[in-house]
């Protein structure tokens, strides 16, 4: 059985670093693929992509070669994140920030980075509260894709995308939580015996607060699986677009 067609998006995001550090503008390199493919970015707001990654996605999408915008920063040698470990707090806003998991610590606790992992996204910096996180670069001499490999992207895209799947099990599970103890809640209201006027004005109130609170935990759900669904439609569509149109290289 063949793979779906990749979309153009999707061959976007291949030639992107993956370091998730937003500066292009965006939350992550998969949206800032996403705009670059329907025209609302441009290909040259990737600084640690740098000159190579812009010649790179010029390519795919037949355009020229532009420098880096430097609204989004510019191309430098990669950094990693270093922590004062006598300087940390251990709160955590560290750990919160970085889009790849690659800090380690618990609350009120050393944290650490595993340099390794490490995309020098600089996320982790402005959280911390006593400003004990340092940005050191560790390929002197070297910018862009030559400080930085495919299997290095390839990794931190993984570990992004294992982190978004967790924070929304977590969410989901914690949902679920809420959902039944606001069931609970409402079960234990209904069985409540009212014997005047002013319970019984008390039951109903406690209980129009808990339906509301149900009902609104339903829509949000709804609404987060029809973006959802919008979401892989319009990749999907998009992948059918493409097999439709000549290579955008032959377009000048």
């Amino acid at each position: 059985m063949s793979s779906p067609p990749s979309s153009l998006a999707d061959r976007i995001e291949d030639l992107l670093p993956q370091t998730q550090c937003t500066k292009c503008g965006y939350p992550a390199c998969r949206p800032y693929a996403e705009a670059i493919a329907d025209g609302s970015a441009s290909y040259n707001q990737c600084p640690p992509g740098g000159a190579e990654g812009v010649a790179r996605l010029a390519a795919l999408l037949g355009k020229p070669v532009i420098p880096i915008n430097p609204v989004h920063g510019v191309e430098r040698e990669r950094p990693v994140a270093f922590i004062d470990e006598a300087a940390c707090i251990g709160c955590t806003l560290c750990i919160q920030a970085c889009p790849v998991d690659a800090i380690v610590g618990a609350a009120k606790q050393m944290h650490t980075v595993v340099a390794s992992l490490c995309t020098g996204c600089d996320l982790c910096v402005a959280p911390c509260p006593v400003d004990c996180i340092a940005m050191i670069p560790v390929t002197p001499g070297r910018t862009g894709w030559q400080a930085w490999s495919q299997a290095q992207a390839d990794d931190a895209r993984a570990r992004h995308d294992q982190r978004n799947a967790r924070l929304q099990r977590d969410k989901e599970e914690n949902d679920a939580r809420l959902a039944a103890k606001a069931a609970a809640k409402l079960k234990e209201v209904d069985a409540s015996d009212a014997q005047s006027e002013a319970e019984r004005a008390e039951k109903e109130r406690k209980r129009a607060i808990i339906q509301a609170a149900i009902e609104r935990a339903r829509l949000q759900k709804e609404a987060v699986q029809r973006e959802a669904a919008q979401q892989e439609a319009a990749r999907k569509q998009s992948g059918a677009d493409m097999n439709d149109e000549p290579a955008a290289g032959n377009k000048a």
